[in-house]
């Protein structure tokens, strides 16, 4: 095989598998959540235990600036990675939204609570 035909035949499956991949795991992007979904997910499921607009507490704490704060009520740091755990497996007195919440509905979530 010449040199030229195994650069094209290296370019076109190149081109092929990147046609098949989503623009973001090309740009090493994580899947973003929807806010208007993530909204509506924690006024239905969590907005019982938890305030959004002040840290006032409930049963939960209040959740306002969640991603800007130094640390959680666990004492852990509010990272992607950590509050995605928490929600996870919930601890504390708060439920696991694991199986109460679908992947996409806990990228909501986590997309809303970054608005916060």
């Amino acid at each position: 095989m010449t040199t030229m035909r195994k650069m094209l035949i290296t370019s076109g499956c190149a081109v092929l598998i990147a046609a098949a991949m989503p623009m973001s795991n090309l740009l090493g992007q994580a899947k973003k959540g929807d806010v208007g979904k993530g909204k509506t997910a924690f006024e239905d499921n969590c907005a019982v235990c938890h305030n959004a607009d002040s840290d006032e507490k409930k049963t939960g704490p209040g959740l306002k600036g969640l991603f800007k704060k130094d640390k959680m009520n666990n004492g852990k740091k509010p990272t992607d990675a950590n509050v995605r755990a928490l929600l996870n497996t919930g601890g504390n007195g708060m439920p696991s939204f694991s199986d109460m919440l679908s992947d996409t509905e806990r990228e909501d979530v986590m997309a809303y609570l970054k608005t916060l």
